[in-house]
């Protein structure tokens, strides 16, 4: 066996992305789970120290730096690459989703490792209605054409995963503790705009990180013979907008809307507020945006968990804290 070759019946792990919202919940998940198997992060900075307490290796690079992941790959049998750019300057998200993500599987593909998974979102869709969509199979399913340059720049890093033989795994909604994203949009939205967008009744996909990185780490300790797959990641239950925010605004003590407006007059409200909201942003809280989600929890064996509303009274703290609540007690 060659240096570069992983050691036959142990599973060695890197991630990428492992210091952000969802990478370290699939840490942590990795950690609990894999006993004996080995996991190795790629970070540019200083790792957590209960990461390196946990038994995790470190190693400094960055994706956009090729030099620097020479080597990274040797010994792994899985990576799980995590890493994204989310916004910023359309040149950027290319290096990092697309260029950097075809470095790491060169470096991949020169050690030998075998298994590739690849997070990326439901966003590379092209924008509308979607109810219940299945994951695409056989050039059938919804069209990919993403309206920002995040999601183009993550559809081109799955297409290169994908024709590595890899897992892709798209989620819609994520939210939980680290979320900086989803609730806090929608609370920034909620305040700006305190109405309902006709009615509230949209319905959408939403996975708890928690939920989402058991998927993951089990997908990771469990390598199967299914390659080139595409797999939504959700709460088979949608959740519709109405629930979504009077749970948010019971959590955060935030007065529910008591007005209900038009979908045209809400959507001149929240441009006026919100000017930086694009319209996409605008059409995932205000029209129906879910997806079949079966398959991954069927594949996995792992639970999509108690329900939104359970999810989020978990990460409470978190949200008030992050969002500088404070709700009084008594």
């Amino acid at each position: 066996m060659s240096a570069g070759e992983p050691a036959v019946g142990r599973t060695d792990i890197l991630v990428t992305g492992a210091t952000g919202f969802v990478g370290t919940a699939v840490l942590r998940e990795l950690v609990a789970r894999g006993m004996g198997t080995r996991v190795r992060v790629l970070v540019r900075g200083q790792a957590p120290a209960w990461m390196t307490d946990a038994g995790v290796t470190t190693w400094r690079g960055d994706l956009t730096d090729a030099p620097s992941l020479v080597g990274l790959c040797a010994g792994i049998t899985t990576l799980v690459h995590l890493a994204s750019q989310v916004g910023g300057e359309p040149a950027l998200c290319t290096a990092v989703n697309e260029d950097g993500t075809a470095k790491i599987l060169a470096e991949a593909r020169s050690a030998g490792t075998a298994g590739v998974l690849y997070l990326s979102t439901c966003a590379v869709y092209r924008d509308g209605v979607h109810r219940g969509a299945a994951e695409p199979a056989d050039g059938f399913g919804l069209a990919t054409e993403p309206a920002s340059a995040t999601s183009r720049s993550r559809l081109a890093g799955e297409r290169l995963v994908l024709a590595a033989g890899g897992i892709v795994l798209r989620p819609h909604l994520i939210h939980g503790t680290g979320d900086r994203h989803v609730v806090p949009a929608l609370a920034r939205w909620v305040r700006a705009v305190p109405a309902w967008a006709a009615g509230g009744v949209a319905s959408a996909s939403l996975v708890a990180v928690a939920d989402l990185a058991a998927a993951i780490a089990v997908l990771a300790l469990t390598p199967r013979e299914r390659a080139g797959e595409v797999f939504h990641v959700a709460d088979p239950r949608p959740v519709r907008v109405r629930q979504l925010v009077t749970a948010m605004c019971e959590m955060l003590g935030v007065p529910l809307p008591v007005v209900d407006l038009p979908l045209d007059e809400h959507r001149a409200r929240t441009r006026a507020a919100m000017p930086s909201l694009s319209d996409h942003q605008y059409s995932l809280l205000t029209q129906d945006h879910w997806y079949e989600s079966s398959r991954i929890w069927q594949l996995t064996g792992v639970s999509p968990g108690p329900g939104f509303g359970r999810r989020l009274a978990e990460a409470a703290d978190w949200y008030r804290e992050s969002l500088g609540i404070r709700v009084p007690v008594g």
